[in-house]
C-alpha cells in the first residue's frame, strides 16, 4: 500500500474514476492540494465524497498570490475549520516566475506559515529557485512544530540538510526519474529515511514513458502511476521496493494522519 503525498486530483478528468483506478493500483489515499480560492471548494467536495481516501489541503500558491481577494485568509480558515484533519498547502515562494513579485508572494506566504504554526498543522511547500527567500521567511515566521513538506523537492544536498534541521520532509515525484534529473538521486540517498515520501503532483510532473502505466491525454500525469514511480525510485535509490513502500507509507501517515483518522490502517 502507498499514499500519494501530493497531488491535484480535482484537476484530473473524472476524479471518481481516477480514485477507482488508484485503489485498484494499491494506493491507499492521497493528499489533495488546493492552490487558490477558486479551487478550494473543489478540494472540499472531493474530501466530502471520498472521506476515507482524500485528505484535503488548502493553500494559496505563490503563482496566484496577486489574484487573491481581500477575504482570502478568512476563506482559508473557514475551509480548514470545515475539515478537522485538513492541512495547509500548497503555498510557498517561487523565483522561477516573473510575476507575481516575491514581495507579493511573501505577503500571502507569511500568514500561512503563522497559521500552520498556531494550529500545529502540517504544511506543504512549493519552493523553486527561492531557497534563500524561504529561510529568510522562516526567520520572520518559524515553521510549525509539526514540520513541513518540500514537495517535488529539487534542491541541493546542502539545502536539504539545512531544511531538515528545521523539520523538513521531502517528497519525490516521477518527473525526477527523467535521465536529465539523475543528479537528484544522490541528494535523496543522503536524506534521513524517515523524512522521505512519494508523490505524483498529478496531473503535473509526468514521469518518463517507461513509468507511465495509466496514460492520459496531453501528456498529463495520472495519479495511478504512483506505484510505477515508486518502483523506479526504489531502483534508482538501491532500496528494496517493498521496504521503500513501507517506509514511505509510514512517513506519510506519521506526518499527515498520525491517528489514522482519514487513511485506514
Amino acid at each position: 500500500m502507498i499514499l500519494d503525498a501530493h497531488n491535484h486530483l480535482h484537476q484530473v478528468p473524472d476524479p471518481a474514476a481516477a480514485i477507482a483506478l488508484m485503489r485498484r493500483s494499491g494506493i491507499l489515499g492521497c493528499v489533495v492540494n488546493g492552490t487558490s480560492e477558486n479551487d478550494w471548494p473543489q478540494v472540499a467536495a472531493l474530501a466530502r465524497s471520498h472521506p476515507d481516501f482524500v485528505l484535503p489541503s488548502f493553500g494559496l500558491h505563490p503563482w496566484y498570490a496577486h489574484h487573491r481577494t481581500s477575504g482570502w485568509f478568512d476563506s482559508l480558515r473557514r475551509h480548514l475549520d470545515l475539515f478537522p484533519h485538513a492541512v495547509i498547502g500548497e503555498c510557498g515562494l517561487d523565483r522561477w516566475v516573473a510575476e507575481p513579485a516575491l514581495e507579493t508572494q511573501r505577503a500571502v506566504f507569511l500568514p500561512q506559515l503563522r497559521l500552520a504554526r498556531e494550529r500545529s498543522l502540517p504544511l506543504t511547500l512549493h519552493v523553486l529557485k527561492a531557497w534563500d527567500a524561504l529561510f529568510s521567511a522562516f526567520e520572520e515566521e518559524p515553521p510549525p512544530a509539526t514540520g513541513f513538506l518540500l514537495h517535488s523537492f529539487g534542491g541541493s544536498a546542502e539545502t536539504a540538510a539545512r531544511a531538515a534541521r528545521l523539520g523538513a520532509r521531502f517528497s519525490f515525484s516521477g518527473y525526477f526519474l527523467h535521465a536529465r534529473k539523475a543528479s537528484l538521486i544522490p541528494v535523496f540517498q543522503g536524506l534521513p529515511r524517515d523524512r522521505i515520501m512519494l508523490e505524483t503532483d498529478a496531473p503535473a510532473m509526468t514521469p518518463p514513458p517507461e513509468f507511465i502505466t495509466h496514460p492520459m491525454e496531453d501528456a498529463a500525469n495520472h495519479p495511478a502511476n504512483l506505484p510505477s514511480i515508486a518502483r523506479g525510485f526504489a531502483g534508482a535509490m538501491g532500496i528494496d521496493f517493498h521496504e521503500l513502500l513501507r517506509d514511505c507509507l509510514q512517513n506519510a501517515r506519521a506526518f499527515f494522519d498520525p491517528t489514522h483518522q482519514v487513511f485506514p490502517s
